[in-house]
């Protein structure tokens, strides 16, 4: 992913001032900020979901957005919203799917609806979603919200493996958690990013 000169602003605040940013592949990055940094703007436009105001955002290949809050249909269950998202984007099966359910120990809970599910449950599934069709770059907001132990370590060995198959893996979060398990870290202020604690890949 390269994001050039990225602008954006609501009103007279301007809250990305001509940011950059290469995300290379093979690469497990992160970026940090307090609440307000910009953040969440930062994500919707890497994502496509907002058009900045001025410069670009380009990437090769699929991507998956994991977003902070989860969107899912309290009435379907687990395997129905993985049925739901194979055909939207055209997979030939669940296959990947149901190795990242492995992985989180999400496959116990494939017939139970979504609505009936604990807080890091539903996250388990909504980070499943974003990864079932393997895309080459993968945004996650805050993904580990509500996981307990065990899934967190979970999460960040299924982080670790993608970067090792060339995957663009970036994780944003308020807080710098487990920086040294990351390839680079940045950190929004000011409208920019900084480079902050770094550890060679």
């Amino acid at each position: 992913m390269e994001v050039r000169g990225v602008r954006h602003a609501y009103g007279r605040r301007e809250v990305l001032r001509g940011l950059e940013l290469d995300l290379r592949p093979g690469v497990l990055a992160g970026i940090v900020g307090e609440n307000g940094a910009g953040k969440s703007t930062l994500l919707k436009i890497l994502s496509g979901e907002l058009r900045p105001q001025r410069g670009t955002v380009r990437h090769e290949g699929t991507f998956g957005y994991c977003p902070q809050d989860v969107v899912i249909n309290d009435a379907l269950t687990v395997r129905q919203h993985l049925e739901f998202f194979r055909v939207a984007r055209g997979l030939p099966d669940l296959g990947h799917a149901e190795e990242v359910m492995d992985v989180l120990r999400l496959s116990q809970h494939a017939d139970e609806r979504a609505g009936l599910l604990s807080g890091g449950t539903r996250q388990k599934l909504n980070l499943t979603l974003a990864l079932m069709h393997n895309p080459r770059v993968l945004l996650l907001d805050e993904p580990y919200q509500g996981f307990d132990w065990d899934t967190y370590q979970r999460f960040w060995d299924l982080a670790a493996r993608l970067r090792d198959a060339g995957r663009s893996v970036l994780v944003v979060s308020h807080l710098a958690y487990d920086a040294e398990r990351l390839d680079e870290l940045w950190r929004l202020q000011g409208g920019l990013l900084h480079p902050a604690t770094a550890v060679p890949a």
